[in-house]
Formats: structure tokens, C-alpha cells, sequence
């Protein structure tokens, strides 16, 4: 069997409990290995949202790879993975991946996503919209990208913020060909 490989970047953004949710549901895939960047915002957002930890976050992925670390494997376009996530996206990082600026490893990984035609799914994270967020959207779209908020849905009857998670990754494991089993889709909700 081959290994899958799926790098998963984590910025600033709001909403860093659906990263740890992923990478937990990317570990029940037996031929999927995780690559893990994590942008400096996001350690700071870890400890005002959750209980929980970077070393926890960490812990979930199968290599973890430094920010800074601009040589690192997943900032070269011959290093074979599926494809990318960034979870959460903040508007900073979007408009990084939009425009090119590759200043840092997370950044860089997606450039390289996006020159190699991989799969790169952004879930943006951000609300009211402004027309900048949505330029940069619609030019990450064009250029590839999969915009990918994490909206609420309703029809799959959520009991819990758990179980909007859930939808989210189902979601993003979607794009990837993958399965989750906390997913309700539309026929099965």
C-alpha cells in the first residue's frame, strides 16, 4: 500500500480546534502520513481557545516541520504529497497564498501546492467578509485553491460544536478522496 502524504498548516486564524479534529481523524487513515506546519499566530491561538497545547497538537502528526525551515521537504515541488489543507486560514495567510509571498515554510508549501496542481483547501476563517478577503479568495481560486469555510449546516442536525466539526472534516477528507466516520452526509442525515 502507498502512503498518502497530506500536509496540514495551521495559522492564526480562529476556529484551531478543527485542526486538532482533522489530524485526530487523519490518524484513523492507515496509509496517510501527516505533515504538520504551524504558523507562530496559531500558538497563541491555541492557548486562548482551547485547553489544550502545541506539544498535543504536534503529538497528532506524523512529522512536524518548523515555520521558519524554508529548505524543509514540503517546500519542494519533487517531494510527493496529495495535497494541502490550511485549518484554520486566516486572512493574512490567504493573502499570502493569493499574492505569492512566500515568506515562511507554511506559505511556501502552498505556493508549491498550487505551481504543482495539488489539492489546496483553505478553510478561511473570518466574518463580515470584505472585498479585499473575497479578492483574495476569488484569486486563490483561480489559481487552484478549494475555498472552503467552515459553514453550519443544519440539515445533518448538530447536537454539539463536536458535531459541526465533524461536517467540517468530513468535508476537507472529502476533497482528499477520504473518509471520515463521524461525516452525515445529505442522504444520510
Amino acid at each position: 500500500m502507498t502512503t498518502r502524504r497530506i500536509v496540514v498548516g495551521v495559522s492564526g486564524a480562529s476556529g484551531v480546534s478543527l485542526a486538532f479534529s482533522l489530524l485526530k481523524e487523519l490518524r484513523n487513515c492507515a496509509d496517510v502520513e501527516t505533515h504538520l506546519v504551524v504558523s507562530g499566530g496559531s500558538e497563541r491561538t491555541i492557548e486562548l481557545e482551547t485547553d489544550r497545547d502545541l506539544l498535543e497538537l504536534h503529538c497528532l502528526a506524523d512529522v512536524v516541520h518548523d515555520n521558519e525551515n524554508i529548505g524543509a521537504s514540503i517546500a519542494s515541488g519533487t517531494f510527493r504529497v496529495e495535497g494541502m489543507v490550511v485549518v484554520p486560514c486566516s486572512m493574512k495567510t490567504l493573502s499570502g497564498i493569493a499574492h505569492g509571498y512566500s515568506d515562511n515554510l507554511l506559505l511556501r508549501a502552498a505556493d508549491v501546492n498550487i505551481k504543482e496542481r495539488r489539492k489546496l483547501v483553505l478553510v478561511a476563517r473570518e466574518t463580515p467578509l470584505s472585498k479585499l478577503h473575497l479578492n483574495n479568495m476569488l484569486a486563490a481560486t483561480e489559481y487552484g485553491a478549494i475555498i472552503m469555510p467552515p459553514m453550519l449546516t443544519y440539515y445533518n442536525h448538530p447536537k454539539s460544536i463536536e458535531d459541526m466539526e465533524n461536517h467540517i472534516v468530513g468535508k476537507i477528507l472529502h476533497e482528499f478522496g477520504l473518509e471520515s466516520s463521524h461525516y452525515k452526509r445529505w442522504c444520510d442525515a
